[in-house]
């Protein structure tokens, strides 16, 4: 079986960090180009920017793990290469999410703001709500006091979701950031006489990074297109 060149965005950081441990622990998985602000010695080339490196390189790359910024997110699919691509960048705008989504003409694109199977069968979950629109809701999200983006894109992702199911506006999620905390995120749901929490809780990072990892093997075999953790889960 065919092993795999995996170039990573953004793999200096927190996630990368996860993802880099993962790439070397998996024999299939042929840790190929970082693109970094600090040297990745595992990965045969290892760059600061996409400027860094030839087309004919960039072009045996056979998947693209990205959790960057939205701006070296939309440096990644700015390259003329049709190498599928999955991120878990968040913070992106609206016109940003929208050129995401434009480039899935041209390559399998998997985007999700979390990575985690729990996050989404929390999801799958929240369409029983439905049962009970009348009620007033709630999205509480808690994480680390170095998370940039508030509220998350998971949070945000959970905020539509519900939207779209109780078929009312929902407040914009309550994002507290503190200490260590990977992520917590809670649904309530409430009424005069009775609570409903949904809560899920990451004990780590590998939680997302296994699921990018599981991401980056599935598109493989994908045709062009834009998917999420809807597709992923349901396979």
């Amino acid at each position: 079986m065919k092993k795999i060149n995996i170039g990573l965005n953004g793999a200096s950081g927190k996630m990368g960090s996860s993802i880099r441990k993962l790439i070397q622990q998996d024999n299939m998985l042929i840790p190929f180009i970082a693109v970094s602000s600090k040297n990745c010695e595992e990965f045969a080339f290892s760059v600061l920017s996409f400027e860094n490196i030839e087309l004919e390189i960039l072009n045996q790359v056979d998947v693209w793990i990205d959790f960057s910024s939205p701006v070296q997110l939309q440096n990644l699919l700015s390259l003329t290469t049709k190498v599928p691509v999955v991120s878990g960048t968040t913070g992106s705008s609206e016109s940003e999410i929208q050129k995401i989504k434009k480039s899935s003409v041209g390559r399998p694109i998997f985007w999700a703001s979390n990575m985690s199977l729990g996050i989404w069968a929390l999801r799958q979950a929240m369409k029983s709500l439905g049962l009970i629109a009348n009620f007033d809701f709630d999205i509480e999200d808690i994480h680390h006091n170095e998370k940039k983006d508030n509220p998350s894109g998971t949070a945000k992702t959970l905020q539509s979701d519900l939207s779209e199911i109780v078929g009312k506006k929902i407040n914009r999620p309550v994002g507290k950031r503190l200490g260590g905390i990977f992520g917590i995120h809670k649904v309530t749901a409430a009424s005069q006489n009775e609570i409903i929490i949904l809560e899920h809780t990451a004990l780590n990072r590998e939680v997302f990074a296994e699921g990018a990892v599981k991401a980056a093997k599935w598109i493989l075999n994908k045709k062009i297109g834009y998917y999420s953790m809807n597709d992923l889960g349901e396979k």
